[in-house]
């Protein structure tokens, strides 16, 4: 399942990469932008063996460069990277008494984006983000309950740090763009799918999966320095 979800998402991310370099007979444009970006993280982990989890909420914020470069019939066609720290982990469901678990890892990511928009240069834009993504994990820290028991479930992850401190996969994301006199403002909703396990995962380990799975919602402002 794994494997297909990963071709399925390769042949996508090509598909969007290619795009914009197909379409050099469009409108030439330099329009470069800089700006900071914010929102907010639902996070969750794919683990195999499974462990149920409630979504844990996190931040995630930035700054952002963008670079259009033409305009091919009614799509306008980009790059964008970003800088961004994230705070990811997973909050586990615990039903058999009240105790409570969760994993906060604060990572520094960066997202590197085809961007594709259709609309107009001034006014509204729908767009679409897609790409692969690279993290670096800054820290990360337990949070239990005082009466923590751990008996009677999965339990090999308690007390257990990432052993890989990179992580890659792959984002993608739509919203609408809003170009004003003042900025450009965005809205989106993305999300990541994890190709990198942050625990071992050879015959011989617990884990063969653990993966980050995270929805955002941000807000971007954006304003042009060329045009």
């Amino acid at each position: 399942m794994l494997k297909r979800n990963f071709n399925i998402w390769s042949v996508a991310l090509l598909m969007a990469i290619s795009l914009p370099v197909a379409a050099q007979v469009g409108e030439q444009r330099s329009n470069f932008s800089i700006g900071v970006n914010g929102g907010v993280n639902y996070n969750s982990v794919s683990f195999t063996p499974k462990i149920k989890q409630n979504s844990l909420t996190g931040l995630n914020g930035g700054i952002t460069a963008r670079y259009i470069s033409e305009k091919y019939f009614s799509m306008i066609c980009g790059v964008q990277v970003e800088l961004n720290y994230s705070q990811k982990g997973w909050s586990e469901l615990i039903e058999d008494n009240t105790d409570t678990y969760s994993r906060n890892m604060n990572y520094l990511e960066i997202p590197f984006l085809a961007h594709l928009a259709f609309g107009k240069d001034r006014g509204g834009q729908f767009f679409l983000n897609l790409g692969p993504q690279i993290a670096f994990l800054l820290n990360e820290k337990e949070n239990m309950s005082a009466s923590w028991d751990p008996a009677n479930r999965t339990n090999e992850q308690y007390g257990k740090m990432a052993e890989s401190k990179f992580d890659y996969g792959i984002v993608g994301g739509a919203g609408l763009e809003i170009k004003t006199k003042a900025g450009n403002f965005l809205i989106e909703g993305r999300y990541y799918f994890g190709l990198s396990d942050f625990y071992n995962s050879t015959k011989s380990d617990y884990f063969s999966r653990s993966a980050h799975s995270t929805l955002t919602a941000k807000v971007t402002y954006l304003f042009d320095i060329t045009k």
